[in-house]
């Protein structure tokens, strides 16, 4: 069971476990989810040939992502802390026909059995919802295998950030459910390139994400000033190939 001492913040599990029932409803709380989704699945494939590899999503939630991984070939294993999530993606998941395992844990407390276990960890919107988030980077470097590749999604903290991704998602498009982000807590990308240099991880490539309120669609682009993600390889033997570029 995971330890008092975990790395989390249980206002955001509680905030998460009350929308978990509408998880997989595109026109639901979190349907912006789903939205992002092909986009944060072109960033990865860009970067990874998942098919037949070991991946885990840090931070799975209902499995939206982690889902799409598996249809890709991915043996992915999920892992989260909000129980009804967790739930949410086991029952999608006798629907989609697709094999996906799911674990109750930290990053931090499922890296102390799983040392370099897998070829690719994701943790996408994740880091701006824990108390301390150089911790969750370095315990993802740890799960990773020599050469794997480890991909984030979070948010710049700046006043367009604010403006946008607070003020604008969550009161005036009413993208997301107000309260979901505290603006202290986004992230710069400098930030986040140091924390994963301290684990002696390489910075491959940043891509900003875009959304154009009229067709609610995203879309990459070279500005990280709200939305962005970012994809570090360990050090090793890279052992995955590329699938094109973003």
């Amino acid at each position: 069971m995971p330890c008092k001492s975990s790395n989390v913040d249980d206002r955001e599990i509680a905030r998460f476990e009350s929308v978990a029932a509408t998880w997989w409803d595109p026109h639901g709380p979190y349907g912006s989810l789903h939205d992002i989704n092909p986009i944060r699945l072109e960033f990865i494939r860009a970067h990874a040939d998942l098919d037949g590899k070991q991946v885990l999503d840090v931070g799975c939630g209902g499995g939206i992502l982690s889902e799409s991984m598996a249809a890709l070939g991915g043996r992915v294993t999920g892992i989260d802390m909000a129980q009804s999530c967790l739930a949410a993606a086991r029952l999608h998941l006798r629907r989609s026909a697709l094999t996906v395992e799911y674990r109750q844990a930290t990053a931090e407390e499922f890296a102390v059995d799983h040392r370099r276990k897998f070829d690719v960890v994701t943790c996408m919107e994740l880091l701006e919802h824990v108390p301390r988030p150089p911790s969750v980077v370095h315990a993802c470097s740890q799960l990773l295998k020599p050469g794997g590749r480890l991909f984030f999604a979070t948010l710049n903290r700046n006043i367009k950030s604010f403006l946008f991704a607070i003020v604008g998602a969550e009161y005036v498009l009413r993208l997301l459910p107000a309260g979901t982000h505290r603006h202290a807590k986004f992230i710069r990308p400098p930030e986040l390139i140091d924390w994963a240099a301290a684990e002696r991880l390489s910075l491959l490539q940043a891509r900003g994400m875009r959304y154009n309120p009229f067709t609610r669609r995203y879309a990459l682009c070279a500005d990280l000033s709200v939305n962005y993600l970012m994809c570090f390889h360990a050090p090793g033997d890279p052992g995955l190939k590329y699938a094109g570029t973003v």
